[in-house]
């Protein structure tokens, strides 16, 4: 009994963050897209906290069920379904790719900011759920410092692919736009086939580590700096 409590825990201090970091990620695409000109996402009921419209029974279900049963019950990570956006319908499509491309990753960077400041009001919160709610807001700030730095790798159909889209000259842009339909398995391979492939040869070819999680590691100590958690 005492096993199931514990990944009950662990998956009740995982899932609310999880699920609020991709939902809000997507609404904010959405958001930006139909301030911009582009209705599409609001016409589609996408443009809403309502988790159901975002879910992707891959990015959002079975994917942070794996990470979190292969990381022992210390990581989990996901995906929202990716907001529809007709970038010919916006009022200046190159430029206004690049905005409603940085409305994900900046919304997530504010919800970590929000998470780290709530600690703050811990004085409020009753001793009986305070370490589970620390627990949450703890990983709240993870999840969604590693989905913005995630997501900003300059590779489609990534939100950091579409802005570098917008800004590299047309030379360079079109061949990486040409990339979006194989991206998402680079990024599955770079994930999961990469870092088998480097244990089975001896080498590390943890790339997400490289790439992802000592930047992640950065980004919050300098919340936590910037805040003062813990002083």
């Amino acid at each position: 009994m005492g096993d199931f409590a514990d990944i009950g825990m662990k998956i009740s201090v995982w899932a609310l963050p999880v699920l609020l970091a991709v939902t809000l990620h997507e609404a904010a695409h959405g958001w930006a897209a139909w301030k911009l000109g582009d209705d599409t996402a609001k016409r589609m009921g996408r443009v809403t906290f309502n988790p159901l419209k975002h879910v992707d029974p891959f990015g959002t279900v079975l994917l942070p069920i794996l990470l979190l049963i292969g990381s022992g019950g210390q990581m989990m990570f996901g995906f929202a379904k990716p907001v529809p956006v007709n970038f010919w319908n916006l009022r200046n499509p190159r430029r206004d790719m690049v905005l409603v491309a940085l409305a994900g990753p900046g919304t997530n960077l504010l919800l970590a900011i929000a998470a780290a400041s709530i600690f703050h009001l811990g004085f409020l919160i009753p001793d009986s759920v305070a370490p589970w709610l620390a627990l949450n807001l703890k990983n709240a700030m993870i999840i969604n410092v590693v989905l913005c730095i995630f997501n900003m790798l300059p590779l489609p159909p990534l939100d950091g692919g579409r802005v570098a889209v917008g800004l590299l000259p047309h030379f360079l842009a079109e061949p990486l736009s040409r990339l979006e339909r194989a991206g998402m398995f680079i990024i599955l391979f770079m994930l999961f086939i990469l870092p088998w492939i480097g244990n089975q040869i001896g080498y590390d070819l943890n790339i997400f580590y490289w790439l992802v999680w000592e930047p992640a590691l950065y980004v919050l100590d300098g919340i936590i700096y910037m805040l003062g958690i813990g002083r």
